[in-house]
């Protein structure tokens, strides 16, 4: 026989083993062509143009996404090679040398790769419109995106894939050489490290496990406090190590140990779903330790970015918001012309006019307690002040005693970091000091980004700001005129009206460094403008982190559900005994579905943790909502592993049909 036919029938006899490998590869070649593709299209480039860094991250991300292949690539093969070590020993048997063994091998995975890789190009060229609409769509971008293929795009792709499949046949080569022939038909049995029995120091590395894993939890609740932020990066790597290893810890002892614990609880009386289920997990465990550990903190990993991501795109309009909290903000007596160019083209709005004056006060004063032994906070910080007349025009119902206040517009970003509370503080306007008590802090916006610089706003008593109005130093905002239109399908025309204006230009005074009041000129952009802007910007980002995920989720559910294909192919002779012992395919199947149960939900809900604690620690510095997109990409993973765990019971159910 040819060494061509034996390739053929090699490869036939096990493409039962290599079909989602093969899928898997196809659809990591279509992710990776369809991104290269991307940045060779001119329409979907020049459209994207304003996020400023499309190219980059584009670029970025198909590089990210070849290592994530890379790695998996390279243990589904290790583990492709395990499967086939008693295939390969009966090579040598019949007198076939090692080096014609790899040649057979080698002209397997090069058929392979040539063919995954020409599907995937074909898959990646008909999507990469797909993928270019959902990136339009993404930038809020009405273009027509034509389909575009590109030689460069295609050679870069041949390149990188001809360089794993390089990686993968000198892994071969040397999985090859190195074995005895003894050791190929024992290799499936010697993988996994089988527990006999525990000892103290194993049952008190476990503790430690949790320990460490509870110990990186609480660190990053206290990332940003006041002992942690001034060792910001030594902090963050602390609790990566302590998480990583804690969860090592876990895997290797602590499940084990537990399951153990439960197996000495019922005094050797095990039922058919123990052996199956409960017995199995505790005895892999510890071989499958490192894998576990790394599939979680991958899982978690990408979850957390995921994650990040979707808080800053899911945030846009209250970034926006923060900026301008009506449609426009106009500032002292600018942008009169604008209002005239509404009232002639018949748009409708509302105004509101806000008197403003500007004073100082120590932010020690109303910092929260455990936080006022920091000299960061004995800083003066400038605050505006509204009077409660003009705050009750956007927000009714607020009232005031004499010398009270409230404290608004301070949340996100800042209230994490420096929270406030009520409290009696002195305030200082042109030298005057005036004693207020502060009864509340509030969130509510009120004033435009480029008075208050995204800091808060204090609202007092009309009659309180009359006596700081006497200050009126004109290097200082005193008005602010807020528009909010009544039809926001008029916001187009305003839109352009805003610019033809100039109402987007505002004047202001500065001290220059001698002292001296120099005349200024600023840019300053609409609600909507900021919000687009926002959006364009975290656009490329969303979108590269969601099928950067997405191959996370590929290459992790897929060498779960690989690692399972190997156990029921361990484990075929048990199901064959269990069957001719009386033991119907469902009894056998329920301790299937809690093995499958464990092994998949256990690395799951560690990693869900894990990029929970991750996320919760410094959400804040990305948007303003955190449940809404936790939960939905939560929710995405949670969906996938449990699609990998429905085709893993599925291989169960075939090995246990064919048992008998």
């Amino acid at each position: 026989m040819k060494l061509n036919q034996l390739v053929f029938k090699s490869m036939l006899k096990n493409i039962k083993h290599y079909y989602l490998y093969f899928f898997a590869l196809i659809f990591s070649v279509t992710l990776y062509f369809s991104f290269v593709t991307l940045q060779y299209n001119d329409s979907v480039m020049q459209t994207a143009a304003n996020s400023g860094s499309a190219a980059a991250g584009l670029k970025a991300a198909t590089y990210i996404l070849y290592f994530i292949v890379l790695f998996f690539v390279l243990y589904a093969n290790h583990l492709f090679m395990k499967r086939r070590s008693k295939e390969i020993g009966l090579y040598q048997l019949i007198g076939m040398t090692k080096g014609l063994i790899i040649r057979l091998v080698a002209l397997e995975n090069i058929v392979l790769f040539a063919g995954a890789v020409l599907v995937g190009m074909l898959f990646g060229f008909l999507s990469s419109r797909l993928f270019a609409m959902v990136l339009l769509k993404v930038l809020e971008q009405d273009t027509v995106v034509a389909m575009t293929f590109s030689l460069e795009a295609v050679k870069q792709t041949v390149l990188l894939f001809a360089i794993l499949l390089a990686i993968i046949l000198v892994q071969m080569t040397l999985m090859i050489r190195r074995v005895s022939l003894l050791s190929l038909f024992t290799a499936s049995k010697q993988a996994d490290e089988r527990v006999k029995r525990f000892s103290p120091l194993q049952m008190m590395m476990g503790a430690i496990g949790i320990g460490l894993i509870s110990y990186g939890y609480y660190a990053s609740t206290q990332l940003f406090s006041e002992d942690s932020a001034t060792d910001l990066f030594l902090n963050m790597l602390i609790i990566l190590a302590t998480t990583i290893g804690g969860t090592f810890f876990v895997f290797r002892f602590s499940i084990a140990f537990v399951l153990n614990l439960v197996r000495m609880k019922k005094n050797g009386h095990l039922s058919p779903v123990d052996v199956l289920a409960l017995t199995p997990i505790m005895h892999r465990m510890k071989g499958n330790a490192k894998s576990l550990t790394l599939i979680t903190v991958l899982t978690a990993v990408s979850l957390a970015i995921t994650t990040l991501s979707y808080i800053s795109y899911y945030s846009a309009d209250e970034k926006a918001f923060s900026t301008s909290p009506t449609d426009y903000t106009l500032y002292e007596d600018n942008g009169k012309e604008f209002l005239a160019a509404l009232d002639a083209e018949g748009i409708a709005y509302d105004t509101v006019e806000l008197s403003l004056q500007k004073m100082e006060f120590s932010l020690e004063q109303l910092v929260a307690e455990h936080m006022k032994n920091n000299e960061l906070w004995n800083m003066d910080m400038e605050i505006y002040a509204v009077p409660l007349s003009d705050y009750i025009k956007r927000y009714p119902g607020l009232e005031l005693a004499e010398n009270e206040a409230i404290i608004t517009g301070y949340n996100n970003v800042l209230s994490e970091m420096i929270p406030l509370e009520a409290g009696n503080v002195i305030m200082k306007a042109e030298g005057q000091s005036y004693p207020i008590e502060v009864i509340e802090v509030k969130d509510e916006y009120l004033l435009g980004n480029i008075v208050v610089g995204g800091g808060p706003v204090l609202i007092v008593k009309d009659a309180f700001f009359e006596k700081l109005a006497q200050h009126k130093d004109i290097s200082v905002w005193h008005k602010q005129t807020s528009i909010s239109l009544h039809d926001k399908g008029d916001l187009a025309r305003a839109e352009t009206l805003y610019k033809e204006t100039n109402a987007d230009h505002i004047e202001f005074y500065m001290a220059d460094e001698d002292g001296e009041l120099q005349l200024k000129t600023r840019n300053q952009v609409s609600k909507e403008k900021s919000r687009t802007d926002y959006i364009s910007v975290m656009g490329v980002t969303i979108f590269t982190t969601a099928f950067l995920g997405l191959a996370f989720l590929l290459a992790t559910g897929s060498i779960l559900y690989f690692k399972q294909m190997t156990e029921a192919e361990e484990e075929r002779e048990a199901y064959t005994i269990l069957r001719k012992i009386g033991f119907s395919q469902q009894e056998i199947l329920r301790g299937i579905y809690r093995k499958q149960a464990f092994n998949f939900g256990l690395p799951l809900a560690i990693g869900l943790l894990h990029s929970y604690f991750a996320v919760k620690s410094g959400w804040f510095l990305f948007g303003s909502e955190l449940v809404t997109p936790l939960l939905i990409t939560m929710g995405l993973y949670i969906v996938m592993y449990i699609i990998f765990a429905l085709l893993s019971i599925s291989y169960y159910k075939k090995v246990i049909k064919e048992s008998l």
